[in-house]
């Protein structure tokens, strides 16, 4: 017996998007029911372009990316959800994979790899692909769990998830100093996350995670494959896990880091 069509809800979560969003926006029209964006009030003409692809189009205050993405998440029409960010597009094989699911939906969740431009190029090691994401699942069934500023989906124990084919294209940083500005930022953002929920800070870890953060993305994982921008992406790593425990630490001493 074939099974129905499921509705999917497409969604994305927005702030100062206007270079990415419609990209984004267009990716997802041949495989989502609806589209849903939920914008922390941006300030550039994100809303504007959101509307004029008939968006549904919902501000919520900013409170973290954990908390936004399962506001949005709880926010959508239907059950069965697809997130992905502004900065991200569905590549035509994916585009197959998910239509193809839709037809006969036999998984709690489903998990495909993401690609990412890096500066103009693709990379392809350094840690960065294959780069697994589970972003189509049942909302019933998962949320978004863990530390900001890079949370995941935690599906229930008894769940069941399958791999598919396609890459979600990533599209990154357009350069270097942007790179290392979020970095930082996102540092930042982990400490306060880390400290709320009664993580200590270590000197051990302050000074061998970094190193051994860029030994494992340019040995192990093959950076330096990845030429000058393999380079600077491992280094960037290995900084913002430095950053991280600083600012846990003097997070733990008083400090304020805001």
């Amino acid at each position: 017996m074939k099974m129905e069509q499921i509705k999917l809800s497409g969604i994305i979560i927005t702030f100062n998007e206007e270079e990415n969003i419609g990209r984004c926006i267009e990716s997802l029209k041949d495989v989502c029911d609806e589209i849903l964006v939920v914008d922390s009030f941006s300030t550039d003409r994100t809303k504007d372009i959101a509307l004029s692809h008939n968006t549904r189009f919902i501000e919520n205050p900013w409170k973290g990316f954990l908390d936004q993405k399962n506001f949005a998440q709880d926010s959508a029409n239907f059950n069965y959800v697809l997130q992905v960010d502004a900065d991200e597009e569905l590549s035509e094989e994916l585009k197959k994979s998910i239509l193809s699911v839709k037809s006969n939906w036999s998984q709690d969740g489903y998990i495909f790899n993401r690609f990412t431009n890096y500066c103009g190029r693709w990379i392809k090691h350094s840690g960065w692909y294959p780069d697994a994401k589970l972003r189509l699942y049942d909302r019933r069934k998962g949320k978004w769990d863990g530390l900001d500023p890079h949370p995941s989906v935690s599906m229930d124990s008894e769940s069941n998830t399958q791999h598919i084919k396609g890459d979600l294209l990533h599209y990154s940083y357009v350069n270097y100093e942007d790179h290392i500005n979020r970095s930082a930022k996102y540092a930042k953002q982990a400490a306060i996350a880390m400290h709320t929920l009664g993580k200590k800070p270590s000197n051990f870890k302050l000074i061998f995670s970094p190193a051994f953060r860029f030994f494992n993305s340019y040995i192990l994982r093959g950076g330096f494959k990845d030429g000058f921008e393999g380079l600077i992406i491992c280094k960037t790593a290995s900084y913002y896990t430095f950053l991280k425990y600083m600012y846990l630490k003097l997070i733990h001493k008083g400090e304020s880091i805001k």
